[in-house]
């Protein structure tokens, strides 16, 4: 097991098999990941670590489509205000996106993942993908790619736009916009929906992934098997060489902070979303009302999903109590491609954010997440 050295930071007394997790992952792994852990339970930050080289609890990088979360809770904050309704068509909201027999798609079934608007038929460039209002603007006028309500499918790059283009319609303000005001700003948060030049020089880049010689065969096999709807939810149609990590890495996305996959953070400010999402949280009351988070956490789309086989879709936010045993059975948040995982465990009152520097493998959230969030709930249930 690797020195106090090489992970760092502070647990709570009864956390301590948190921190030994984390180091032992770190041991074992061919590299270090970089990565940063932070948990609360009950408001209260129980474990604060991190490991890797230039990486310290302060520092922020991309955390993909973590920040798709940060959308959902937003629009849960719409509902609970009473401006928006989850059974109202979109259309009602937005006229434009009637277009194409898409009229009776309702506001719940767009944030379960079942609108079938994974994308474009020729594909988004980079500079149309950092632009929500151009990619709502193109979806509303888009064809779905499957009956809407009759399956579900991860939105991977789009999901993030759409939800800006009914936030913006209902409160005449973006998603962006509404996180600093309502979110952000009011609970100190590191998490960030268009970076400030202040905040530049604590950020790193998102790295690539280091695979075995093992992985990179499947991994070139599964980029030969992408076809039909994978494509096109991944971008695949646009341009050959699209890259989500460039993309998250560039200045242009993170200043926009597109809602898919454009937010800027570490693991304090995941935490710290969840945390005063849920419950009372830096002094505050929280966020969201039970019957907001029940509506919210409740799952929804159950199933096999149509982009990546196995996700499972509370309203909006992934139903994580579906896919880690140790969760209560609602429990839901949203992971990121490069191994990033952000939830809320309501029951047990716990938020919990993992973020890695460096891509995980396969892509998506990162295997230690098994572990870590299985250490997280026997300390709490020990505490």
């Amino acid at each position: 097991m690797p020195s106090d050295i090489t992970v760092q930071g502070t647990v709570a007394e009864g956390y301590e098999g948190v921190r030994e997790e984390l180091a032992a992952f770190t041991a074992e792994a061919e590299h270090d990941p970089g990565a940063q852990l932070v948990v609360h339970k009950d408001g209260e930050l129980v474990v604060d670590l991190w490991t890797g080289d230039l990486v310290t609890g302060d520092s922020l990088t991309p955390v993909f489509s973590a920040t798709t979360g940060a959308a959902y809770l937003v629009a849960a904050l719409l509902v609970q205000d009473g401006a928006l309704d989850l059974d109202r068509e979109v259309a009602f909201y937005w006229p434009e996106f009637a277009a194409e027999g898409k009229g009776a798609v309702t506001i719940r079934q767009l944030l379960t993942h079942r609108a079938g608007l994974i994308g474009a038929d020729d594909g988004f460039t980079a500079d149309e993908l950092v632009d929500d209002r151009t990619v709502g603007d193109r979806l509303a006028a888009q064809r779905p790619f499957w009956q809407p309500g009759a399956g579900h499918g991860y939105h991977v790059l789009t999901m993030g736009a759409l939800v800006n283009g009914v936030v913006r319609r209902v409160s005449g303000a973006s998603v962006q916009e509404l996180f600093e005001e309502r979110i952000r700003a009011p609970y100190g948060l590191d998490l960030f929906l268009g970076l400030p030049e202040a905040e530049r020089d604590r950020t790193r880049e998102a790295l690539p992934m280091l695979p075995t010689p093992e992985q990179k065969a499947g991994l070139a096999a599964l980029s030969r098997s992408r076809s039909g709807l994978i494509t096109i939810a991944f971008n695949r149609s646009a341009d050959p060489d699209f890259d989500v990590l460039a993309l998250a890495n560039s200045r242009q996305a993170q200043e926009k902070s597109p809602a898919s996959l454009g937010g800027v953070g570490n693991a304090r400010g995941l935490a710290g979303m969840y945390a005063a999402a849920t419950g009372a949280f830096a002094g505050r009351e929280p966020l969201l009302k039970p019957d907001t988070i029940a509506e919210f956490a409740r799952p929804h789309s159950l199933g096999r999903d149509l982009i990546t086989g196995g996700d499972e879709w509370a309203l909006g936010f992934q139903a994580l109590g579906l896919r880690y045993p140790s969760l209560g059975a609602d429990a839901f948040g949203h992971a990121g491609a490069s191994g990033t995982l952000a939830l809320a465990d309501p029951r047990a009152g716990i938020a919990y954010g993992f973020v890695r520097r460096r891509y995980a493998f396969p892509g998506g959230p990162a295997a230690e997440n098994d572990r870590l969030t299985r250490a997280v709930q026997v300390a709490a249930e020990g505490s």
